[in-house]
């Protein structure tokens, strides 16, 4: 299979080359795909080097599917382009996830909406990703009405400037900044762009992208996202009110039969998931499960993941091999 990864030189297009080649994805031949400056450069992709093109360039080797993470003004520019010469795209970027003509898709949660005519696929925002792997069975068997979700987000989201920053401040050098405060022995409860109604670009996502993954628009979130000096993965302490009561047992039963999820949950022993256990995980890690005892039928929980991996390549390569696996590719 031809394979096409563009941003194949920024953190998270680097994060799929490994995981496709982690996952033995069957790539027979890989494109590399960047902007006009690194052209011709070379990336080794399982021992074998491959040298990088434009997406002009790629579109015309007609690859079977590409792997966009290249910005929502690559993916606006040339998605379309790729769909249009009969490759299906797979995008990381937000430039689709709310197009009503879109599937936004997480595998374990929505995979079966995926058809033939999907030529353009959204990949969700990081934090929505490994959120809607731990509501999923939850809300199959009590079905939620609220969700309340405060983030604690990786400095990796912002990308590479953002992880200088901070290794800067930590080494008390002067350097390009990524956020309008510092980073380290901080915390900034701003991620993207404030909205008219107050809230961030990024809490709107999370608002919105759930309802349209889990394919129900009663369920109502409300999120406050924040970054904080950390790399490894994303925590989010997570609020679900149900419309039937649950038994704490079954809850952890539930958690650990769906996959993608691994449960540490033994407070007894100070397990609980932090970001570096995530790192470099493709599974979301579920912990500190309990009753909101304010409010009945009322649930916390604990939610970590690799905001590199399953928040952003892993998922996309699911998605590939999903497709692949449908005769879809």
């Amino acid at each position: 299979m031809k394979v096409a990864v563009v941003g194949a030189t920024g953190l998270v297009g680097s994060e799929i080359l490994t995981v496709l080649a982690e996952r033995n994805f069957p790539v027979t031949e890989l494109i590399p795909v960047a902007s006009e400056r690194s052209k011709g450069k070379e990336i080794d992709f399982k021992g074998k080097k491959y040298k990088i093109v434009t997406p002009a360039e790629a579109i015309a080797l007609r690859p079977d599917v590409a792997l966009f993470s290249a910005g929502g003004g690559t993916s606006t520019e040339y998605a379309p382009q790729f769909a249009e010469a009969g490759i299906t795209v797979v995008d990381n970027s937000s430039a689709w996830r709310m197009d009503p003509t879109k599937k936004l898709v997480v595998p374990e949660v929505n995979g079966t909406v995926l058809s033939a005519e999907d030529k353009i696929i959204a990949n969700p925002n990081c934090s929505t990703i490994q959120m809607v792997v731990v509501l999923q069975p939850l809300h199959a068997k009590y079905k939620i009405k609220r969700v309340v979700v405060s983030t604690y987000q990786s400095v990796t989201g912002t990308g590479v400037k953002a992880v200088n920053q901070l290794m800067d401040e930590r080494a008390g050098k002067d350097g390009e900044k990524a956020y309008p405060y510092q980073i380290d022995l901080n915390v900034i409860p701003h991620i993207d762009v404030f909205q008219d109604n107050g809230y961030t670009k990024e809490e709107m996502k999370m608002i919105q992208e759930t309802n349209k993954i889990m394919g129900d628009d009663s369920i109502r979130v409300t999120a406050t996202t924040v970054r904080i000096p950390v790399m490894g993965g994303h925590s989010e302490a997570v609020n679900i009110e149900f419309e039937h009561d649950f038994d704490l047992a079954e809850v952890r039963q539930l958690l650990a039969e769906q996959e993608g999820v691994i449960v540490v949950d033994d407070p007894a022993n100070l397990q609980y998931p932090m970001p570096k256990d995530a790192h470099g995980k493709d599974e979301v890690l579920v912990g500190r499960i309990r009753r909101d005892e304010s409010q009945d039928k009322t649930l916390n929980l604990w939610v970590v993941a690799d905001n590199l991996r399953k928040g952003a390549a892993t998922n996309a390569v699911q998605i590939a091999e999903l497709l692949h696996k449908k005769g879809l590719i």
